[in-house]
């Protein structure tokens, strides 16, 4: 039987759904597809399905042996970028996008009721063109985002003269059916004139008309048209948004670090001529206790000063300050001759680089974290450091989290070989207890878990890990006397004196039986990640439990944000559903938000 060149399972468990760009390799590294996505997992998973229909896809997929990502802030700067890099590289299964010498317009026709559409070539058609458009691809989602929005009509003339009822895009709400005469003359005209300021870029002035015309149909108790017109809004709120891969200038690398118990990574973004060209990630060998400062500057060191034939840029972004950077500047103008502004504050286009970096390093490593061979390995090194005969095959990890002993929920997560099994994760109101006493609730959530698992002939864990000291050891120990429970390894884990990651102190079965591992230790690393999850499980099990109760909505709950600014950010983006789309710029272009205000409002969306 043939190993499959590339383990789908365990790269669509860690990956991200976030919007961005996916390169496919080959065991060769031969670049094989480029594409990009709104939601990079759901996108992916579509070619790792049972059966695939499409020759060219399979192809693809049997060749597969990596797949690398780029997070963008939304899916317009991954069509930007995706392109950047098509054009650049040309992998063999992008064939089929043509690379076009003529770009494409939008032209609106001179009828008495006018046309969209696509338009190449000669401008020889009466009417007026709007563009030229970096793809077709461009053209065809905003023709799509036109068409629900004001309805314009998009089909041939030929189809249009020769229509005696009205077609399938009238159906779904795509047309008014101007052909068999079911919209009046001036509400067409009104709707090609705000086509028409769309495609001239004074989306602002659109939408802000927009938003009169529904308040005054709302005021006017006419409520179907005002619900039309907020839909409009939205719509148009979703394409507003700034384009932060294209948009800049100069020649510029953005570097970003993240380190976390199990590693580090570091993401660097090119940038030429104000384009994005590209990114890639390192993952540097680091000793567990430096930080991200620490990493970026010594990174940064080895990455120019071992290169001297390097396309250097003319300015570095860094996304932490440190004491070293004026050396390194020093160091690449004596050695490469490149003078280099090393920066840390920046802002508009510059700084949405920089957060990108951020993210892209941040997504990165716990992607390499959750990989299986190195999952595999962690759990190779845990069997050897509990001095168990075989690697454990099912890890469960229990944590509490509560606000003053508010909503308190218990987490479970499961870890095997693999990786997480977030299908058999589970959250546990905890109930009957004194308000914030966690010992008391680890008792019930343990309780709970394990005779329900007894009385059903469930699976029990091969190790079980209580995040805690020596108190919730004990209560974890007395859970396993009642109901006389052996077979399962009880693990404690407790914060060391200076509660740092890499100093914890375990406990194995019972408080006497202390095990201290080297900070640099997988199997360390492993508990740290799985408590860490269970942590994370549990603050958005209370989250969730504690709105519910509340009944209030998530805006109630951010300082600064009171009745009149829920209105206004409600107002212009007509509704919460497409508040939570909006990035942070987008959010502190509401009258009376500030970038801080916006960075809480998306904050609390994001993780509530």
């Amino acid at each position: 039987m043939t190993t499959p060149l590339f383990d789908a399972s365990a790269f669509l468990r860690s990956c991200t759904q976030h919007p961005g760009v996916y390169r496919m390799f080959s065991a060769e590294q031969q670049l094989l597809y480029i594409g990009k996505a709104k939601n990079l997992k759901n996108r992916l998973s579509s070619y790792f399905k049972s059966t695939i229909n499409a020759p060219k896809t399979a192809a693809l997929v049997a060749k597969i042996a990596s797949i690398e990502l780029t997070v963008t802030a939304n899916e317009t700067e991954a069509l930007l970028l995706e392109q950047t890099l098509i054009k650049q590289w040309r992998p063999p299964y992008n064939i089929l996008l043509r690379d076009d010498k003529s770009y494409p317009y939008v032209l609106l026709s001179d009828n008495s009721f006018p046309r969209l559409g696509m338009h190449r070539g000669s401008k020889k058609h009466n009417g007026r063109y709007f563009g030229p458009y970096p793809s077709a691809g461009a053209i065809k989602e905003s023709l799509s985002v036109l068409q629900k929005a004001f309805k314009v009509r998009q089909c041939e003339d030929s189809f249009y003269n020769n229509r005696s009822r009205p077609c399938l895009q009238y159906q779904i709400k795509r047309c008014k059916a101007p052909c068999v005469g079911l919209v009046e003359h001036d509400e067409y005209a009104e709707d090609v004139r705000h086509s028409v300021m769309f495609l001239e870029g004074r989306s602002n002035a659109l939408t802000d008309e927009l938003t009169q015309s529904m308040e005054q149909a709302a005021q006017a108790l006419d409520f179907e048209k005002a619900a039309s017109i907020r839909d409009q809004i939205a719509l148009l709120r979703r394409v507003q948004d700034q384009q932060s891969m294209e948009g800049g200038h100069g020649n510029v690398d953005i570097i970003a670090a993240n380190v976390s118990p199990g590693g580090a990574s570091v993401h660097v973004i090119s940038v030429r001529d104000g384009r994005v060209l590209g990114s890639n990630n390192f993952f540097p060998q680091v000793a567990i206790e430096e930080d991200s400062a620490d990493v970026l500057a010594a990174f940064t060191a080895q990455y120019y000063l071992s290169h001297k034939d390097r396309d250097f840029p003319d300015e570095l972004i860094v996304t932490s300050e440190h004491s070293d950077w004026p050396a390194i500047a020093a160091a690449i103008a004596q050695q490469c001759g490149k003078n280099i502004n090393i920066r840390y504050r920046v802002r508009g286009t510059r700084a949405r680089w920089q957060q990108l970096a951020m993210t892209n390093a941040e997504q990165a490593l716990l992607a390499r974290l959750a990989n299986r061979t190195q999952m595999t390995a962690r759990f190779t090194a845990l069997a050897k450091a509990l001095d168990l005969a075989e690697a454990p095959e099912h890890l469960e990890c229990f944590d509490i989290s509560h606000s003053s002993g508010e909503a308190t929920v218990a987490s479970c997560v499961v870890f095997g070989p693999e990786g997480p099994r977030k299908s058999d994760y589970r959250t546990y109101n905890i109930e009957g207890v004194t308000a914030g006493d966690d010992y008391a609730a680890m008792r019930q959530v343990l309780h709970r878990r394990l005779s329900s698992a007894l009385e059903n002939n469930g699976k029990l864990p091969d190790v079980l890990l209580v995040d805690g000291g020596k108190g919730q050891l004990n209560m974890a120990r007395e859970v396993f006397a009642e109901l006389n429970i052996s077979q399962i390894l009880l693990l404690g884990v407790a914060k060391g004196v200076t509660r740092k990651a890499g100093f914890e102190t375990l406990y194995i079965n019972d408080t006497a039986t202390e095990l201290n591992l080297p900070e640099h230790s997988p199997a360390l690393h492993l508990i740290q990640q799985i408590r860490d999850e269970a942590h994370r499980f549990a603050i958005t099990g209370h989250r969730a439990r504690r709105g519910k109760t509340r009944r209030t909505s998530v805006l109630e709950g951010i300082a600064g944000v009171g009745p009149k600014r829920r209105r206004e950010l409600l107002k212009y983006f007509g509704g919460l559903q497409e508040l939570s789309r909006a990035s942070v710029e987008e959010i502190a272009k509401t009258p009376g938000i500030s970038k801080t205000l916006a960075e809480s409002i998306y904050s609390a969306l994001h993780n509530a």
